[in-house]
């Protein structure tokens, strides 16, 4: 299981993606797709046209890494396909890899820093 520490970045993209790519593939795809940095450390997230199998691009700070997972049963929950994609949570991300829908799951707020008097 891959735990992404909760103050990571998690962009999905919206649209499905060849499964077939790899690493600089998907890197490509973040760049041109979701106009980010794929060394940016954040984890960017990618399904395939079924909808059974993600993979999962990020940097650890020495190179970059490459997870999938592929549901038996099931389809992970994903939102309508547009262009772009989503910023999700940590936590939002672990709840999509079990297969559970995680839109239906509210952050609370970021808490407030203290003032400093």
């Amino acid at each position: 299981m891959l735990r992404v520490a909760p103050g990571v970045k998690v962009y999905l993209a919206c649209q499905p993606v060849d499964m077939r790519r790899g690493f600089d593939g998907l890197s490509a795809d973040v760049a041109r797709i979701l106009a980010a940095d794929p060394y940016s450390g954040a984890a960017f997230v990618f399904r395939g046209k079924r909808g059974d199998y993600v993979k999962i691009l990020t940097w650890d700070g020495s190179g970059l890494c490459l997870f999938a997972k592929r549901l038996e049963k099931g389809r992970f929950v994903w939102p309508p396909i547009v262009e772009g994609a989503l910023q999700l949570t940590a936590a939002q991300l672990a709840l999509l890899l079990e297969g559970i829908d995680w839109r239906r799951t509210v952050a609370p707020p970021q808490p407030e820093r203290p003032r400093i008097a």
